[in-house]
């Protein structure tokens, strides 16, 4: 028996697309070959006049951070980054994304340069960013594109019945008149949507120009119903309801005028009662009202990250005991006596030591992701030194945070604040602890300032403090601090949400 012949594998062939990590050189690198960069493809483009298939990239170099770590610029240094090269000149690299680092790890060889999947990425066969594996699935376009007719279809149509409903209504209540020059209007609005919907079809095709001349009609057709009113009136002669009027401007009765403008109008009902049946389609269950606090600031990021809020979702999120207030409220004292006699129950964030840690710091630092840094500089807070810091169901993180880390923390997503405001019930007590402070040496007094300079800046710290915690609707629970014995008594019963 003659073998057959086993066929070889079928190769994956290495199309680039908009978000590969790439190697190339940058020739200013002091090598002969240049200097070795990695970055991203931010989008492709054939190259113009190019008979043969010549593609060029655009480039959005990767700050390399250390460790093979490759990280994205601060957003306003990017497009100090951007580079446009030839496509041959560019090799794929096989990065994974590293969520706790917000970088990408890039394989690396031996003498520690970054391993490439292939030296160039294949252009034979290739047709553009959506050839390959990113082609264009044209069922699905012919799909939307039916879903789209049937849209504008029922558009049209409701408009057009909405229009006949109000002209019959108009005929019921203000007469024959009225209702033809509300007919018309309502007619010029079904119009409107005609023509504008040709603009729509036309956008992209070589047509376009010609769909969007002819859709500016639509502007028209309101000025001809009132035109068309205003000479009706005109040959009615001294019957008619504007007769002896010498204003070109007044053609048309107030009544008139009123009944074309509503009835062109009319072809929005359909739309707003379309969006009023979505929105109340999405507001169905209770979890999605907007509630004040820190519940609604969750909701809010849940909704914003996917499109809604169910129970659910907000489970899903760490609860984080939020305490704030102006400097001299004596909150710092009462986390500290929380979490002494919490038995574990309330932590502290888990923070970064530069001396332990010190690679790791720097790389955070670098990338700006502390969210806090102590006065020392040694240790910083990252998200994730506050949301992982818990252990769920049996202890919360506490942050005791000023109103600038506050503002900081509403940003930071995956967070449930459960937020406490600590402060005093008048500025006098305020002045009063300041005072205490500046004798004890905790606030030092510049040599260019005085004793009341200092103290009436700080005042004006705390009312700015005072204006943030009232307006920002994120604290939930109030404590003025003038007995320490029932404001921690307080804090204890505000923290017990974290748990609920």
């Amino acid at each position: 028996q003659q073998e057959r012949e086993t066929p070889a594998p079928k190769k994956n062939l290495l199309y680039p697309k908009a978000g590969d990590i790439v190697r190339f050189y940058e020739m200013d690198g002091g090598r002969a070959d240049g200097q070795v960069k990695v970055g991203k493809i931010s989008f492709i483009q054939k190259q113009l006049g190019k008979e043969e298939n010549k593609w060029l990239v655009e480039l959005t170099e990767l700050d390399n951070v250390g460790d093979g770590y490759y990280a994205e610029y601060p957003s306003r240094q990017r497009s100090k980054r951007k580079s446009l090269r030839p496509l041959e000149e560019v090799a794929p690299i096989a990065a994974s994304f590293v969520r706790s680092e917000n970088a990408f790890k890039i394989p690396r060889t031996m003498d520690e340069q970054p391993a490439v999947r292939a030296e160039r990425y294949d252009v034979k066969g290739y047709e553009g960013p959506f050839s390959g594996d990113s082609a264009i699935d044209k069922t699905v376009i012919e799909a939307d594109g039916e879903l789209y007719n049937a849209l504008k279809g029922e558009l049209i149509r409701n408009a057009a019945l909405v229009g006949l409903v109000g002209t019959l209504i108009t005929n019921l209540i203000k007469g024959g008149q009225d209702a033809i020059i509300y007919g018309a209007g309502a007619l010029a609005g079904v119009g409107y949507l005609f023509f504008l919907s040709i603009k729509t079809d036309t956008i992209g095709s070589e047509n376009q120009k010609i769909g969007a001349n002819v859709s500016n009609l639509r502007f028209v057709l309101p000025v001809l119903v009132v035109t068309g009113v205003a000479l009706y009136n005109k040959s009615l002669g001294d019957a008619s309801p504007t007769a002896g009027s010498t204003n070109p401007f007044e053609t048309i009765t107030p009544e008139q005028y009123a009944a074309a403008v509503i009835g062109f109008l009319t072809y929005r009902l359909p739309l707003v009662a379309g969006q009023i049946k979505d929105a109340l389609k999405d507001e169905s269950s209770d979890d999605n009202l907007v509630l004040p606090g820190s519940a609604g600031l969750a909701i809010k990021a849940l909704t914003q990250k996917q499109g809604s809020g169910t129970k659910s979702d907000l489970d899903s999120m760490t609860p984080v005991l939020l305490v704030s207030g102006p400097r001299a409220a004596g909150r710092t004292e009462l986390v500290r006596r929380l979490i002494e006699e919490g038995n574990g129950r309330f932590v502290e964030p888990t923070p970064v030591d530069a001396v332990s840690n010190g690679a790791t710091f720097d790389r955070l630092e670098s990338r700006g992701e502390f969210i806090q840094v102590d006065p020392s500089g040694r240790y910083g807070v990252t998200k994730e030194g506050i949301l992982n810091a818990g252990i769920p169901e049996e202890s919360v993180v506490v942050v005791d945070a000023d109103v600038d880390l506050a503002k900081r923390l509403t940003k930071v997503s995956g967070a449930r604040l459960i937020g406490v405001w600590v402060g005093l019930d008048s500025t006098e007590k305020f002045e009063t602890r300041l005072r205490q402070q500046l004798e004890s040496g905790e606030i030092e007094i510049p040599t260019d300032d005085t004793e009341e300079s200092v103290i009436r800046a700080k005042i004006r710290e705390v009312v700015k403090d005072i204006e943030y915690g009232i307006a920002s609707g994120i604290f939930e629970f109030t404590i003025l601090n003038d007995n320490p014995e029932e404001s921690i008594k307080e804090l204890k019963a505000a923290a017990e949400y974290c748990f609920g």
